[in-house]
């Protein structure tokens, strides 16, 4: 699930805070089908829940360990790329 650099990029807005399929298609620049169909896969993973509110659904991370998680590797990949030194 991790592998995908779209998927990557989706939970770390997710991880900012809620959203639906047309703000994270337009953040992420892909179309809402590929945003939607990787969503689907995160959602079937237990990664991301989803709420509906009139017409709209919006998705969120599944709990606040997963957010720390997803915020702690993609700092930490940032870390190695950037070289800057990694800190506690």
């Amino acid at each position: 699930m991790l592998s995908d650099v779209t998927r990557l990029h989706l939970l770390w807005l997710i991880a900012q805070g809620e959203s639906d399929v047309g703000s994270l298609a337009e953040r992420c620049a892909a179309s809402r089908t590929a945003v939607s169909q990787h969503l689907a896969k995160l959602r079937l993973a237990g990664l991301v829940e989803t709420r509906r509110e009139g017409r709209h659904i919006y998705y969120s991370l599944r709990d606040g360990h997963l957010r720390r998680l997803v915020v702690e590797a993609l700092s930490h990949a940032d870390h190695r790329v950037s070289g800057r030194a990694p800190h506690d």
